[in-house]
Order: C-alpha cells, then structure tokens, then sequence
C-alpha cells in the first residue's frame, strides 16, 4: 500500500520492520533499541548519517537522540529540527489526530510588562464545551496567577504542567498599556478531547470585494480512528458556500496551525488553487534506500501528489489570497503555500514561520511489543519548480504581531485580519500598522505557546 504522508504534517501509522514474535510480551530496552534502530536505518532522511556502532545499553529515548543528525547553525546547517519519539505509540498517534488529554483552551505566555520577569498567560483560542470553554474562557482572557502563585520565569513551566485541576487568577491590561491583577479565578481539570481543527468561518462584503475568511487549527481529516474524512468535508462545505457567494479574495488563516496530514493539505491545496487534477501540488524526496524501493515497486507517481479535483474549487474566481502566520504555523501551512506559489500569488501577513520543509512517518510495532512511537523525518518536500527553500520559515510581505490585546476571530480590529483585508480592499477599516519596533518588541517577548506542543513536543511538527 502507498505511504501517506504527514507533512508537521507526513504521517502514516506504519508498523514496519517490526518484531516477528507471535506473544505480547514487553519488549526489553535492547529489542526495543534494536526496533529502532532498524526502522531509522531505512526510513531516516539522514541514514547515512546515523552511527554503524550504535549503544544499545542507553534508554530507548536516549538511544534514538543518539541517532539523530541534529541541526547546527554552524556544523549542520541542514540537519534535523524535528524529529521524536514518544513513550506510547497510542498517544502519539492520538495526538497527532488531534485528541489529547487537555484543558481546552491554547494560550501563549509573555514576559509583561516589557523586561521584567512577570510573566501573563494570554489565551488564543478555547475549544466548543472543553473544560476552559465551561469556565469561562475566551480568546483575549489574560491570567496571571496559577493556584495562588504569581507566574515568573522561574516558575511557570511547574505551574503548568499538570494534568490535574489548576486554578487560574485573572488579569486585564489597561488603556495606559499597566497590567491590572484581579482576584476572579476559574478551575479547569484536564480531560481527553478531540480537537476540530475548523473553528470559524465568515464572509465580507467591503466594496466591490467578496472575501471568505477561514480559520484552520491543524490539518486533520477527520476525528481520531475515524475514517469518515469528517473535518475535510467541512472545509469543503465551506468552500462550497464561498463559491456560492461569487467570493473574489480568500483570507485563510494560519497563524496558530502547526501542520498535519498531508492529504488534508493536498484537499485544502485542491480548493483553492488556479490549477487541474494533472497538475503536480508537491514532490517528496527521500533517502537513497526509500526512493530505490519505491521507485520499484511504484514508479515516479510515488515521489508526488497531484492536486484532486474539487467541485468547490474557487480558483478561478480569487484575485487576492492572503495567508495569516506567525512563528507557530509550520509544516503542511507551509507545504500548502510553497505547493500553491507557482500557480497563483499569495500574499502572508504576520511573523516569519517555522521553517519545516520535511516530513516524517509515524513507525509503530504491529505486534505491540515495542510500546513507543517514532516519528523521525523522512523525506524533503518541494513544490512544482522543485524549490523548498524555506528552511528557514517565509518571511511575511506584510509584518503584523497580535499583541497581547486579542479580539475575536473574525473582528476587523485584529491586526492580521486588519492588514490582510486592507491588502484586499485598499481601505484601512481599523487601524495602523506598528512600527518594526514595536513588533521586534512584542516578538521578543514571548517565551512559549501550547501551539508548539499540539503535535506531540516543541516545536515538532508532523506529517501524512
């Protein structure tokens, strides 16, 4: 069977090479080692990379960092940023899917005011009937305080990290830019949740402009285990009521999406590019020993993915496409603007992106044996004119930062969507642009988000 990939998002639940022995019991740490390193040898971008005299007496974790060609700004300029492994396969294949034990609310954590070492969790979206959702939670929310304990460097990441109940104390930032401490708290305890990752759909009508707007979270087909292709069809529906609406612009955003499957890509891709179902979206370029396999047994069609035909397309009828991103979109939001810049211009509003330019498979034991979950890069991604370069993330034509002040999705006042429509429509409806200064600042204080972990660690990101 053809491998999907994940492209984060290149991800494809593959048992491969795994252990042949018909009984459940644990694998020991050297067999599980063993299971590693065999799947590296063949699936690893860098193979020829990789140690012939591996240590299997370390951990299993210890033992995959061990094998890994780790990027270097100065020795290994190339190499990898993004690959992992997880103590459960079960829970790496969840998360990657979109279900995780969580509160429900995504928030980012900034160091305010400016140089101090306060430190204010700003939230950035809250999911439908979630825990934080039933507490009160909503975008724009500001907390300060964790069970009683004003936040610092020092100590946030203690704070927060549990899974058990937290109590979160409330703050608010004033006209004059002071943050104002307030004493309302609210309780969340974490459950397991299962994330639909397209949050929020509207239209403008601005002048002679018709402009769909769409908020996409993660790139996922559909619900955990599921196989009904659910959360791409409600793109498509989507798309479908833009088409309707004689829409001439499309506003897609971006900016909180660390990427996902590569098929929902590739349908994302599909309903909004000026091309055909003969035309090439993406290729993938692999290691010597894949590319050798696969061209075997597949031919060329293995190494690229076309574009589907889509009866909801809106190609033909868009004169602008703008992409909101920042530093948390990654991956398949990258692949989708490298795989549509040859066919169209799209215009980015927002910070510089991640820079994943890579894919990766998820490798599992079929046998249950070996209990953790790989998920090493595999492969390069390019787009029609054979060009990936943006290892190093795009850089935005036109720079915006949301700041610590949020409006709700949809709400001319946010300063992407603000950019992005004056870029469509030449009229300023809200405000001005900030100044480079004003956006290194706010940049420069940010210290983390939990968009960074959706995917399974910091800053990792998958792929199908």
């Amino acid at each position: 069977m053809k491998l999907k990939l994940l492209l984060a998002i290149l991800s494809i639940s593959a048992a491969v090479l795994s252990c042949k022995e018909k009984n459940v019991d644990p694998a020991t740490e050297r067999e599980t080692n063993e299971w590693i390193y065999e799947n590296m040898k063949y699936w690893y971008y860098w193979n020829d990379n990789m140690t012939t005299s591996p240590d299997y007496s370390k951990d299993p974790a210890s033992f995959f960092e061990s094998l890994l060609y780790r990027y270097d700004a100065t020795l290994r300029p190339d190499g990898d940023r993004f690959s992992w492994i997880q103590e459960s396969a079960e829970e790496l294949e969840a998360s990657l899917a979109g279900q995780s034990k969580a509160s429900g609310m995504e928030y980012k954590l900034t160091y305010f005011p400016t140089g101090s070492s306060n430190v204010i969790g700003v939230v950035l979206y809250v999911l439908p009937d979630s825990p934080a959702a039933k507490a009160g939670f909503a975008r724009g929310d500001i907390f300060s305080s964790v069970n009683g304990q004003k936040m610092t460097g020092a100590n946030y990441s203690q704070l927060l990290n549990s899974d058990e109940k937290l109590t979160y104390t409330l703050a608010t930032i004033n006209a004059e830019g002071a943050l104002m401490e307030g004493t309302t708290t609210r309780d969340i305890t974490p459950v397991v949740l299962q994330e639909d990752p397209v949050y929020f759909d509207t239209l403008y009508s601005i002048g002679a402009n018709k402009i769909g707007y769409v908020v996409y979270h993660q790139f996922i087909p559909e619900p955990y285990q599921a196989s009904n292709k659910q959360y791409d069809k409600k793109l498509d529906d989507i798309f479908n009521s833009f088409k309707n609406a004689n829409v001439n612009a499309l506003i897609v955003d971006l900016r909180y999406n660390p990427g996902g499957y590569v098929s929902s890509a590739t349908n994302l891709a599909s309903l909004i590019a000026k091309a055909t179902s003969n035309d090439i979206f993406y290729y993938k370029e692999y290691n010597t020993e894949v590319t050798e396999t696969n061209m075997k047994k597949y031919g060329e069609t293995y190494f690229y993915d076309k574009f589907a035909s889509k009866s909801q397309n809106i190609g033909s009828q868009l004169s602008n496409v703008v992409f909101l991103v920042s530093s948390r979109s990654a991956s398949a939001s990258e692949l989708l603007i490298n795989g549509l810049k040859p066919y169209m211009n799209v215009t980015l509003v927002g910070g510089k992106t991640v820079g994943k330019n890579v894919g990766s498979v998820t490798l599992t034991d079929s046998k249950k044996k070996v209990k953790w979950g790989l998920q090493p890069i595999v492969s390069k991604s390019l787009n029609k004119d054979k060009k990936s370069d943006y290892n190093v993330g795009f850089t935005p034509d036109i720079a915006a930062s949301e700041g610590n002040i949020l409006y709700p999705y949809g709400n001319p006042k946010d300063p992407l969507l603000s950019e992005a429509l004056f870029k469509i429509t030449g009229t300023r409806l809200t405000r001005q642009i900030k100044n480079a200064r004003t956006l290194q600042e706010e940049d420069s204080q940010e210290i983390t988000s939990t968009i960074q972990r959706k995917a399974g660690r910091s800053n990792m990101f998958y792929d199908k």
